[in-house]
């Protein structure tokens, strides 16, 4: 699975859990196209090999309990949004999609995903258990005007992977829970404190990014006390300007410009960011729980979880981003009632189960966040409220069709910042007035 920091694609740029090239997943999985004639359900998904067992896990325990029910799965390339588009537009949508928080609006306003409420409204009673076992944060990331488009799957959201044998050399000890987040301040301070630039020009950083550098400042931003995008669902304005977030994205872009306590964007180029993790050669790393299989499991690398800091407009306790995954069921499928079944499955309790016990995911309902297997399968954490807490302190990122178009013009401007060629001020006037601009377009 690919690090680098140049894919084009969206969801690519986003969420690089999911990268997985179709020819890659051939051998595991015997995926065909959409066209065939036979009558069996059609689920398609995007995942490295591992998590592709997962899924294929949950669909052998459900072919157990519908056997009736025969499901061909359906890998996607590197682009999953254009293959929908292209599948759908041939009239062979997939009966059951993967549904990406920051992508799935476009399809919903095409007219291409089903409003689940229309299947929920029959069962009130499961609705209403769904609802009360679900968090909130979630479940309406995937609700766009008015209608239920998806039902969370999965959640990754960001936060801070850390060496708790360099932590210890240093005597210092991260907060082990969001409400207890340290502060800009403490975190700079641990930063340097585990810095190292060597005579021999190796360098120890105290951080380093793995995720998309413009997403993680704008966390940073999101706790400073300011909202990335107003409303979050269907926004109309972005608070690029606001001074709280421009101050917490300023001492994200810092970190590495100005304090030199992670390394630019330039220094990655030749070794990935999780790759220094690895090493020993950063003490931080930023990057949400795709990343925990690369990271468990290696006796010369003692890991934790802590949570990211809080500027002095945020808190009290510290956010996350939503980061989350869902399923769809096609709005034309002719197999409604069985995709529907399915979605039940993999996203209710016993396909919960599967998922908290794989440590590949982190479940989305409560209840098999509770269980027994989700903390078996991170015996190497110690700060398991890091995780288990994440969903209830995630706010959401952008849901809107245009968001696209919005990306590409963020992750321009966002860069001059981040390599230090302007301030995070200069996001305020003629960009943020081009952001709106494209969000307020019909």
């Amino acid at each position: 699975m690919s690090h680098s920091r140049s894919h084009s694609n969206p969801v690519t740029r986003v969420r690089r859990r999911t990268l997985l090239g179709s020819a890659v997943a051939a051998p595991l999985l015997a995926a065909t196209g959409c066209g065939s004639s036979d009558d069996a359900l059609t689920f398609f998904f995007q995942a490295r090999p591992e998590e592709a067992r997962v899924r294929l896990a949950i669909i052998d325990e459900f072919r157990k309990r519908h056997p009736d029910i025969r499901i061909r799965t359906i890998m996607s390339g590197p682009d999953p949004m254009q293959q929908m588009l292209t599948y759908c537009a041939g009239g062979k949508c997939p009966d059951v999609m993967m549904a990406w928080e920051l992508l799935y609006s476009g399809l919903a306003e095409r007219g291409v995903l089903l409003d689940l409420n229309i299947l929920l409204d029959r069962d009130p009673a499961y609705a209403t258990a769904l609802r009360a076992d679900s968090y909130p944060a979630l479940y309406d990331t995937f609700t766009f005007g008015g209608g239920q488009y998806a039902l969370p799957e999965q959640w990754s959201g960001v936060f801070l992977y850390y060496n708790r044998e360099l932590f210890a050399d240093v005597g210092l000890v991260p907060p082990a829970r969001w409400r207890d987040a340290w502060s800009f301040e403490e975190f700079l301070a641990a930063a340097h404190t585990l810095t190292r630039h060597e005579s021999s020009g190796r360098t120890q950083w105290g951080f380093a990014d793995a995720w998309v550098p413009y997403f993680s400042a704008a966390c940073f931003g999101m706790n400073n006390g300011a909202e990335w995008f107003t409303p979050s669902v269907r926004p109309t304005r972005a608070n690029l300007g606001d001074p709280k977030f421009a101050e917490g994205f300023q001492f994200y872009a810092d970190l590495a410009v100005r304090h030199r306590v992670a390394p630019k964007v330039s220094d990655t180029q030749s070794v990935s960011a999780p790759d220094l993790f690895r090493r020993g050669r950063a003490a931080m790393a930023l990057g949400g729980h795709w990343l925990y299989s690369e990271f468990a499991g290696h006796d010369d690398l003692a890991i934790d979880v802590t949570v990211l800091p809080v500027g002095p407009h945020g808190g009290p306790g510290a956010i996350t981003d939503v980061g989350s995954t869902g399923l769809s069921i096609a709005a034309d499928s002719p197999r409604i009632e069985q995709a529907w079944e399915f979605v039940k499955f993999a996203t209710g309790p016993v396909g919960q189960a599967i998922i908290a016990a794989s440590g590949l995911f982190v479940p989305v309902l409560k209840s098999a966040m509770g269980a027994p297997g989700f903390a078996a399968a991170h015996r190497e954490v110690r700060n398991l409220e890091v995780f288990t807490d994440g969903p209830a302190n995630s706010r959401p990122l952008p849901v809107t069709p245009a968001w696209g178009k919005v990306s590409a013009l963020l992750e321009r401007g966002a860069n001059r910042v981040l390599r230090g060629a302007d301030t995070a001020a200069s996001l305020n006037g003629s960009f943020t007035s081009d952001v709106d601009a494209i969000l307020d377009t019909p």
